[in-house]
């Protein structure tokens, strides 16, 4: 059940995200807000791609009307909120140069983030730069560079 309340939460404070990048990008889908590891032990690699797909529909439903609710009424949702981390914030670990594509970021806290998003940044400043990682209103996160606010979508990687 916590499980489910941490979900919820996460989907629910998604809604309170700023609007603009609702254009930006679509619904992520459970597995993309979900680590690998975290998918397979709720055993949902077992659905087929139609189950999947119902899964994330009534996702984008709930979200958008009872996740709301949830976050305010609910002892259990509220709990997880306050467990909630905010940003993240540290360094690129080794000789970076940017991002093409399926780049992976190792940070100096020692977690690994995998590009999500298409697109490719030739960076050329000092070593090391210091980035945020933040979670979009839809769950998704994005990695900026503070020295030059470029971003690029990530997710964890396993």
């Amino acid at each position: 059940m916590k499980t489910f309340a941490a979900l919820a939460l996460s989907l629910g404070a998604a809604i309170t995200w700023v609007a603009p990048t609702l254009a930006e990008e679509k619904f992520p889908g459970i597995e993309n807000l979900m680590s690998t590891g975290e998918f397979k032990d709720a055993g949902l690699h077992q659905l087929s791609d139609r189950e999947l797909e119902k899964l994330n529909t009534w996702l984008v439903n709930y979200t958008a009307g009872h996740a709301q609710v949830l976050v305010r009424t609910n002892e259990e949702v509220k709990e997880a909120k306050a467990t909630v981390a905010s940003d993240i914030v540290t360094r690129l670990q080794g000789d970076f140069t940017g991002w093409s594509g399926d780049t992976l970021f190792r940070m100096e806290n020692g977690q690994v983030w995998r590009q999500r998003l298409s697109g490719r940044y030739k960076y050329s400043g000092p070593p090391n730069p210091e980035v945020r990682i933040s979670r979009n209103f839809m769950g998704f996160y994005k990695m900026t560079l503070t020295e030059s606010g470029k971003s690029i979508g990530v997710r964890l990687a396993d």
